[in-house]
């Protein structure tokens, strides 16, 4: 399956799940007034409306490239995943002040076993959805999946805690139905504010972690005529990275022997499924302008003999 039609499917399943738990707690939370099914409805409700988001920003990132966006439309997500943070954290203000109300009245009315039916099967559905997007997000890059991957976790956790609250009102303690949402109202704000976190870093170009800059020096060294790496600079445009750096090579290679080498290494580089674009500078070994990484290591294969005053720039 390609991206395209892989993101969009799971647009689509994610949004067609969430209308139907939406309507399912709604009338449950009519038939029995219990404010932790009425807060789980609502969260249902917001999913459903930033997964009519989600659909239209995938439909988006996934158009071709073309003369405006030569690099394509992927750095839409991060602005997708925005928008699904700003709704979950209203709906997430909204649970919290109607459970603060109901707390203070002394509780809500007793709900019955199909309150308790609809919060389990939400929880067992949330959790399908949880582990389908998180393997679709990895495997495709996907903010906005990993946004919507972040969100059906949370929501396991807050059907599980209105389950409790619900239960617990049941049993003759009504004041644990509210806060029981409460509860639930928390875990929105979390999630809300997790994916606003993440996302925020994609859109002001935050630096992948360190694991990937490993990655992009090793595959440059794998080269046999690079000397050297240095300067590697790289950062998030939108979901993608894009990778510059400086590569030492013998300073009598040929232009056209240069540029097959710039050409080998970068091939390498943009084979990493996170990485978009790189730029490579090529430097003659014999200048001697390896850099040192923070740790005092020069990552090369090779240093050779470096001049004493090599220009440390």
């Amino acid at each position: 399956m390609d991206r395209v039609s892989a993101l969009r499917r799971v647009g689509l399943l994610v949004l067609g799940a969430n209308l139907v738990l939406a309507l399912a707690k709604g009338a449950v939370y009519l038939s029995t007034g219990s404010l932790a099914v009425g807060g789980e409805a609502v969260n249902s409700l917001a999913d459903t409306a930033y997964s009519i988001v989600v659909v239209g920003g995938l439909y988006l990132t996934t158009q071709p490239a073309d003369d405006t966006h030569p690099h394509g439309h992927e750095r839409i997500e991060p602005f997708v995943s925005l928008v699904v943070a700003v709704g979950i954290g209203a709906a997430g203000v909204g649970v919290l002040w109607q459970a603060a109300q109901s707390a203070l009245a002394g509780g809500a009315a007793v709900a019955g076993p199909v309150a308790a039916g609809v919060l389990a099967g939400s929880a067992v559905v949330k959790y399908l959805l949880f582990r389908y997007c998180s393997r679709m997000a990895e495997d495709f890059n996907s903010p906005a999946l990993r946004a919507t991957a972040l969100d059906n976790r949370a929501d396991i956790l807050t059907a599980v805690a209105a389950l409790a609250g619900v239960a617990g009102s049941a049993l003759g303690y009504p004041v644990l139905d509210p806060l029981a949402g409460g509860v639930v109202a928390l875990g929105i704000l979390y999630t809300g504010y997790e994916i606003g976190r993440d996302n925020v870093g994609y859109l002001v170009g935050e630096a992948p972690d360190s694991d990937l800059r490993d990655e992009i020096v090793a595959r440059a060294l794998t080269h046999p005529e690079v000397r050297g790496v240095h300067d590697v600079v790289a950062h998030h445009v939108g979901p993608e990275v894009d990778v510059s750096l400086h590569l030492e090579i013998e300073g009598d290679r040929t232009v056209r022997e240069a540029h097959d080498i710039e050409t080998d290494v970068v091939r390498a580089i943009r084979a990493i499924d996170e990485v978009d674009d790189v730029f490579v500078h090529l430097d003659p070994r014999e200048l001697g302008e390896w850099k040192e990484d923070d740790d005092g290591r020069i990552p090369a294969r090779e240093s050779g003999p470096r001049r004493p005053d090599a220009d440390r720039r």
